[in-house]
């Protein structure tokens, strides 16, 4: 398999569910994982819908020297903040961030979303606005993840069990296309995703930071797609079409580079993924294969 004997100039790679189990899980196996890398001059690139104050306990820069981190780089936010490192402190190079009334728009568009499957449906949801530059509607309010905030294995049949017995007939599918018709309302072209349990929308994805990073490495070492590997732990599909929110790695830029998923849930994975499981340990034991070769 080709993720066990070639090298890669450049490692692309999940945070939570990928390389640590939760936000609140210790960091020390990845970080003795991804040191040899960096000390080597491999481009290490964690993707992630969170904010840097939750990589590492908002301290990643802490467990590196000043060389290591120059070649670490962070896509962080949905697509929001992309962030390389000078002198051993983060700063953010490119960002998609909306002006105070495209904010708003995002804002508006989530609470229709929220009002329309209340008075349709009867259909409860909750909205966390506090995200840079979407919002997350949480179709399943009473399913708490903890701290495990990835996919779980039987969220995807609950919330379609859940849509179904309120009659809401379009599926997940529906609701995307229900968000897309409501920002067209107010003016907005969003980009919706979905991991089952909350529907998140805004103006930017994960494609947004990979493709930017990757434009990047490219302009300073000449770097290439087919040099790079993609690791996540929510490709799996949702539904015919749409698939989890590591999928948007795969963009026009980056498609001819490899893909990896960790996850065990079964379902159907966008074409070119190879679905390896193992969770946090496989994706490590990776990186320490990458270390020797």
């Amino acid at each position: 398999m080709r993720e066990l004997h070639k090298k890669y100039r450049a490692i692309f790679f999940d945070w939570d569910g990928t390389a640590v189990l939760s936000r609140k899980a210790p960091v020390d196996q990845a970080v003795a994982a991804m040191r040899p890398l960096l000390v080597q001059g491999v481009k290490l690139v964690i993707v992630s819908g969170t904010t840097i104050e939750n990589i590492a306990g908002g301290k990643i820069e802490s467990y590196f020297t000043k060389e290591e981190l120059d070649n670490l780089y962070l896509g962080l936010g949905r697509g929001a903040y992309d962030y390389a490192f000078r002198d051993g402190k983060p700063y953010i190079f490119h960002e998609v961030m909306p002006d105070t009334a495209c904010h708003e728009k995002i804002h508006r568009i989530c609470f229709e979303v929220h009002i329309e499957l209340k008075k349709q449906y009867d259909f409860d949801t909750d909205i966390v606005f506090s995200r840079p530059n979407y919002c997350k509607i949480d179709l399943m309010p009473k399913a708490l993840r903890g701290d495990n905030l990835f996919m779980q294995e039987n969220e995807l049949e609950m919330v379609k069990e859940s849509l179904a017995a309120h009659r809401i007939t379009g599926g997940l599918t529906g609701l995307m296309e229900l968000a897309e018709k409501t920002g067209e309302k107010f003016g907005l072209r969003v980009k919706p995703t979905c991991d089952a349990k909350y529907l998140e929308v805004g103006i930017s994805s994960k494609s947004d930071n990979v493709d930017a990073i990757l434009k990047r490495l490219r302009e300073e070492s000449e770097l290439t797609a087919e040099e790079c590997a993609f690791w996540g732990d929510e490709f799996v599909g949702i539904e015919k079409g749409i698939f989890g929110s590591d999928s948007f790695m795969i963009t026009e830029l980056t498609g001819n580079g490899d893909f990896f998923d960790v996850s065990e849930v079964p379902g159907e994975r966008p074409q070119g993924v190879i679905q390896l499981g193992g969770g946090v340990e496989r994706f490590l034991e990776f990186l320490g294969r990458q270390s020797v070769l």
